[in-house]
């Protein structure tokens, strides 16, 4: 099976990397179920692939909530039959010094890039099991390559995804499960507008997008390429980033 017919879930998919590999992946015939805390937007998503030739269906999803990545991945089997595929894309950033001792940041990022992945894991393992495959695509980030100041917590989140998806991996040789990491760099989203609460740092960042910045098609291409794949093939780490990122 190629992307066309595959069942693919996305998290985080309200903008983004996760709007961006919906649409891809609807255009190369996959069917999408879509989730995210802004059910506005997802359903203005699923009217714009359907309208495209798609097919897409969404439900409200909060990662931290373990009921909502079940009831995604329900949602999938209940209207397309199974579950091929889970993106796990939805995350938060917070930058700022550790000096700063921003506890509900800090918390926050935990909760939904960290246990929000494993949230996602859990929902889909047994129906991967059931099938006798799947496989989880996660986007993490270059943060967690090259630590920088006012990124440690961010960073440690991401490679504590990493760490988590190669264990998995790991437990997973019999071939029904494949896991793909995603290390997009500087990417056009949203996820740097809500960062810092400084006016200097958030700016800073913002310049940083502005000058290297490349749309997020880009991931949606890397994702498609891991998912294109043979199923005894596994892409187990892509980095994605602008030619002019350091």
């Amino acid at each position: 099976m190629t992307i066309n017919g595959k069942v693919v879930a996305i998290t985080g998919a309200s903008s983004g990397i996760g709007a961006a590999t919906a649409r891809h992946l609807g255009s190369l015939g996959a069917a999408v179920v879509v989730g995210a805390r802004r059910t506005d937007r997802l359903d203005h998503l699923v009217t714009e692939i359907g309208q495209a030739g798609g097919s897409a269906v969404a439900t409200r999803v909060d990662v931290t909530s373990p009921d909502d990545l079940k009831s995604l991945v329900a949602l999938a089997v209940e209207r397309f039959g199974r579950l091929d595929v889970l993106v796990g894309n939805a995350g938060i950033s917070r930058i700022g010094p550790m000096a700063d001792l921003d506890i509900e940041g800090w918390s926050a990022m935990v909760d939904v890039n960290v246990k929000g992945i494993l949230h996602g894991i859990a929902a889909a393992l047994p129906v991967f099991a059931r099938q006798g495959g799947g496989h989880l695509v996660t986007v993490v980030s270059t943060s967690g390559l090259k630590i920088v100041p006012t990124q440690a917590v961010y960073a440690g989140t991401k490679n504590a995804v990493r760490t988590l998806l190669e264990g998995l991996r790991q437990e997973s040789t019999a071939g029904a499960l494949r896991t793909t990491s995603i290390s997009p760099g500087y990417i056009r989203t949203e996820l740097i507008d809500n960062a810092a609460d400084d006016p200097a740092v958030r700016e800073q960042a913002q310049r940083n997008m502005a000058d290297l910045g490349i749309d997020a098609t880009a991931v949606a291409r890397a994702i498609a390429f891991a998912i294109d794949q043979p199923e005894d093939v596994e892409i187990g780490d892509l980095t994605i980033r602008p030619t002019r990122q350091g």
